[in-house]
């Protein structure tokens, strides 16, 4: 099974910003963590771009895309139709709990179009997205 993992703006970031949100480990560290624990092929690309964002996903050949799109969930229409139009499927994560923040976070374009949704465990989100994969793309 190949995966690929899709960050967007500022989750470069992360274990050096807002550490009580976020925490302190980098996402590089973290990776190298999912792919020990994990059976599974993991690709992972970042960007602060949008229009890279949904390069990624248009060309993905990937089994399943993990997709945090970061701020770009809550403004960006041009990438919930984007995953819309692919045919991978795409499960949104987020590392915190976004429905516990800023209510400008409480609407995502990406959710109506994603087979699933997982946010407010941390890093373990993406774990948890990979667990859902591997359980989906066996049955199939």
């Amino acid at each position: 099974m190949r995966l690929l993992i899709v960050n967007g703006p500022n989750l470069n970031l992360i274990g050096q910003r807002e550490e009580e949100i976020y925490g302190n480990t980098s996402f590089d560290a973290y990776l190298e963590r999912l792919k020990e624990q994990k059976n599974t092929e993991l690709s992972f690309v970042q960007s602060n771009v949008e229009g890279e964002l949904i390069n990624f996903l248009q060309g993905s050949d990937h089994d399943g895309i993990i997709l945090n799109a970061g701020g770009y969930t809550h403004t960006s229409v041009a990438i919930g139709d984007c995953v819309k139009a692919i045919k991978v499927p795409v499960v949104e994560v987020h590392i915190s709990n976004i429905s516990d923040r800023e209510s400008f976070r409480h609407t995502s374009f990406i959710s109506p179009n994603a087979v699933g949704c997982i946010f407010g465990f941390g890093l373990a989100s993406y774990g948890l997205a990979i667990d859902y994969f591997q359980d989906y793309l066996n049955k199939r």
